[in-house]
């Protein structure tokens, strides 16, 4: 399986590890905090270095909050952005793209007009937090990039009950098949498209653990799965053995390696994630499946 990327793709016949890089000062893991471009450009070259094939940069966390402008994200996410689509792939590591060995970069944005800046100032890639909307996809569509959809049942960054869905795995897939539809309908390539189940938004972690047992029945819509599960609140809470208790992300490392290597072994194609020991596991879970 191959996932397009404008022009680089990602050759997944490997899991590919997508490093996080956070041009902020509030995201939920205080290791993960770039504060400035600058930092955030120095951050990236580190993680391609340790041998990530892409990198995911963002300048808005995703905890609740409050509406950030779209000029205020640019001023983080923009030059971070430019400053990494010029880096190369490093020693150690990928799988990730042709095009002279660019390191892949996608923008982990929900708002149109900043992927359409990310995109301007050479992301290959949105990762869309939001479950997209009819702009989102006709500019993917335009621009021929590669582009994550996540489940979600609401505007992010907005707190909301749990839910009772039911059978929840069952209800993913649906919702992915409707979404991916509505994409289709709008001229976006199914090679284009990866999916991300959205652990930790709008779940439980007894409906996170039940998706993570049943990866293979997303994998089964023929779609890069692209997991997103670094130092999660679920993986918190089961560590401690509840949700009250839950362990903050900076004691969550290694319960995020055996995340990591159990999603790989049921058919994970791309794991966004923070940590080298997540990377490791991600690679020898990889070479042991497949």
């Amino acid at each position: 399986m191959e996932w397009r990327l404008g022009d680089l793709t990602l050759d997944l016949a490997r899991p590919a590890g997508a490093g996080i890089v956070n041009v902020t000062v509030d995201s939920m893991f205080e290791g993960a905090r770039s504060g400035t471009p600058e930092q955030a450009i120095a951050d990236g070259i580190g993680l391609v270095e340790a041998g990530f094939d892409m990198l995911d940069v963002g300048a808005v966390a995703a905890r609740s909050g409050p509406p950030v402008g779209v000029e205020d994200e640019c001023a983080a996410l923009i030059p971070a952005i430019a400053g990494m689509t010029a880096l190369e792939i490093g020693v150690d590591g990928g799988d990730a793209g042709e095009a002279g060995g660019r390191v892949p970069v996608s923008a982990d944005t929900f708002q149109v007009e900043v992927a359409r800046r990310a995109l301007d100032a050479g992301a290959c890639c949105v990762n869309d937090i939001s479950g997209g909307c009819d702009e989102m996809f006709e500019l993917v569509a335009a621009r021929g990039c590669g582009y994550v959809l996540m489940h979600i049942e609401g505007p992010p960054r907005v707190d909301r009950p749990w839910r009772d869905y039911g059978d929840v795995v069952a209800h993913l897939v649906g919702w992915f098949e409707e979404r991916v539809g509505r994409m289709r309908e709008l001229g976006v390539a199914a090679e284009q498209i990866a999916i991300d189940p959205g652990l930790d938004f709008d779940l439980s972690p007894e409906q996170d653990l039940e998706i993570m047992r049943r990866l293979e029945e997303l994998k089964a819509l023929g779609l890069p799965l692209y997991v997103s599960l670094s130092r999660k609140d679920f993986i918190g809470a089961v560590l401690a053995g509840s949700w009250e208790e839950r362990l903050p992300p900076r004691e969550r490392e290694w319960g995020t390696v055996a995340a990591t290597t159990l999603a790989v072994r049921s058919g994970a194609d791309i794991l966004r994630i923070h940590d080298r020991s997540s990377l490791q596991a991600m690679r020898l879970a990889g070479a042991v499946t497949r």
